[in-house]
């Protein structure tokens, strides 16, 4: 007799609403798949930590654990704002670039993602509006999500966030509105992106959170990590009441669950009570091991190294995109970080296409991902550049150009036999702005719709019959156009 059963969750009636509403992490999503040894991934963030020296690692940990005066430290409750050692070390950091601030304006975390949570509980209510890039990191619309907010994103280029649509979006918020809470940036490399926000936009961003009174976050996890151009000084360089976000995953190790929160002590106060009731304090053990690799070894030795190594693993990235993907897409080029953004074409659906992908044996986030309604952006994907090998990488962009090409095929027939209204052949040249929106060619007619929709599901049987009925629209055609010539 077998001995399966079933369960049943019988809490449904009982979560709460902003349970109901939360969406799960798409990278989360696709960690289980990636693990497949014929599966290359470019979905996750995760840096090489293969890199560290492992006499460093070792070193750092030991120091931790080696004298009864440590393991008093390491292994006992700590208090909630962190290790006065560790931030007086994250205080000294922060003046490399720039930032001055006294170790009692920094908040350690669990990772940068709690400090996320923390900003959110401590400032949100329902409703409240939030403003953030579009697109914008996942992570960072989970933790919002859960309080309820109204997200508006703001567009970005290659020079960052778009001052012009952020003013425009400020002015329809009217100024003194309460409901106005803060905006949150990714300055430098920004995820998934990929672009840096000039300075110009930089200072023109705190001009307009003073005139509208809303706090600006900034988050800085790759700050560090420049392969090109010169440095760009942080917002909260620029301006004591800026949020700042910091994280050790990029230079050390996001095992170490180790991030931080500088602010002015006011908002610290406010933070720290949300955090007591979190998690009391983080890991004094983790945060130990952090303060003796920032502090006993040379670790902006191994700093050069991830930038020397993630260098060439971008460029291979651009170099294969360059080969391999067809000219209707389009991609950003990182001066820094760990990621960039393609674009196809609007009538594109990278969510629908993953499953292929998968197939073919390579992993991308879905580009719906990355905004709030978690609709917009489903032409486009993000993809990781910094942990696979470069051939990997090379194979990875071969694979998925296949994928991305077998799509386009079908909607090249299509549109060359202008059964897809508003993408002719001169429409293809237009620029995107002016083309016509997916949702409207496949309202224009139940043939395209039914076409479109077989594409997506790729049964090549339907694909066949579709491009049959397209034929035959064209010789239903021919004599009435022969006529017209006539």
């Amino acid at each position: 007799m077998s001995s399966a059963h079933i369960t049943f969750d019988t809490t449904g009636d009982k979560i709460a609403r902003r349970v109901r509403k939360m969406r799960s992490s798409a990278v989360r999503d696709l960690f289980a798949a990636a693990t497949r040894e014929d599966v290359i991934s470019l979905s996750g963030g995760m840096p090489a930590v293969s890199l560290l020296p492992p006499e460093d690692v070792r070193a750092a940990t030991l120091a931790a654990v080696d004298s009864p005066e440590a393991r008093a430290l390491s292994l006992q409750y700590g208090p909630t704002n962190g290790a006065p050692g560790l931030r007086a070390v994250l205080a000294d950091m922060m003046r490399d670039l720039g930032i001055r601030v006294k170790a009692d304006e920094i908040l350690v975390t669990t990772g940068a993602q709690e400090a996320l949570s923390l900003i959110a509980e401590a400032f949100i209510d329902p409703g409240d509006i939030i403003i953030t890039e579009g697109p914008t990191y996942l992570g960072a619309l989970q933790a919002f999500s859960a309080f309820e907010p109204d997200v508006r994103a703001i567009p970005f280029d290659e020079e960052g966030m778009r001052m012009d649509l952020l003013e425009a979006e400020l002015e329809r918020i009217g100024k003194g509105n309460p409901r106005l809470k803060y905006c949150y940036v990714i300055p430098n490399f920004q995820n998934p992106g990929g672009v840096t926000m000039t300075a110009e936009r930089r200072r023109r961003l705190l001009q307009l959170a003073h005139e509208y009174n809303f706090m600006v976050v900034e988050d800085d996890p790759y700050g560090r990590l420049r392969y090109d151009g010169g440095h760009q000084v942080p917002l909260k360089a620029m301006d004591d009441n800026v949020i700042y976000l910091g994280t050790i995953s990029k230079m050390l190790g996001p095992g170490l669950r180790t991030g931080w929160i500088a602010a002015p002590e006011a908002v610290l106060a406010r933070i720290n009570l949300v955090k007591q009731g979190a998690d009391l304090c983080g890991s004094s053990f983790d945060q130990l091991i952090v303060q003796h690799y920032f502090t006993d070894v040379n670790w902006q030795r191994t700093l050069q190294k991830f930038v020397q190594v993630y260098k060439e693993r971008r460029d291979t990235m651009l170099a294969a995109l360059e080969e391999f993907f067809p000219p209707e897409a389009t991609w950003t080029h990182p001066e820094g970080g760990m990621f960039l953004w393609v674009t196809l074409p609007d009538y594109m659906d990278t969510d629908s296409m993953l499953a292929e992908a998968l197939e073919a044996g390579v992993t991308y986030v879905p580009g719906n991902s990355f905004f709030p309604d978690g609709k917009t952006g489903r032409n486009s994907m993000r993809v990781n550049f910094s942990f696979e090998e470069p051939a990997s990488i090379t194979e990875a962009i071969r694979r998925l150009a296949g994928v991305i090409e077998e799509r386009l095929e079908l909607y090249r027939v299509f549109i060359n036999a202008g059964a897809l209204p508003g993408y002719g052949k001169e429409a293809i040249m237009a620029d995107e702005k002016t083309a016509t929106p997916w949702s409207e060619i496949i309202a224009d007619s139940e043939q395209n719709e039914e076409a479109v929709m077989q594409a997506r599901e790729g049964d090549a049987a339907q694909i066949d019959i579709a491009e049959e009925k397209t034929v035959s629209a064209q010789e239903a055609a021919a004599p009435a156009e022969e006529a017209a010539g006539e």
